[in-house]
């Protein structure tokens, strides 16, 4: 139990995910923004948590804060296209 102890008191020791001070939201929302390709991996060692406990909450936390990035821009709804020559005519420019 005292290895555990020093574990368990250590400074900078591992937590597990959504459990420490680390702004994950922010994070998954850069790799969503600069289209991060890669995998999103957990490496765990909490010194407290049962492993199949932390390895169950950190395969959910991370399916919950990956981020569908669309595939059009936000103001795209319509999907209209553009009309130069209807534009033309209502500024006048005809």
């Amino acid at each position: 139990m005292a290895a555990i102890r020093a574990w368990i008191d250590r400074a900078g020791r591992f937590r597990s995910l959504g459990d420490g001070q680390v702004d994950f939201a922010s994070i998954f929302s850069k790799m969503a923004q600069y289209d991060f390709a890669g995998w999103a991996v957990l490496e765990w060692e909490c010194a407290i948590k049962h492993p199949e406990d932390g390895a169950r909450e950190g395969a959910e936390f991370i399916k919950s804060h990956i981020i569908r990035v669309t595939e059009k821009a936000f103001d795209d709804f319509a999907s209209s296209g553009t009309d130069s020559a209807a534009n033309r005519k209502m500024l006048g420019l005809g």
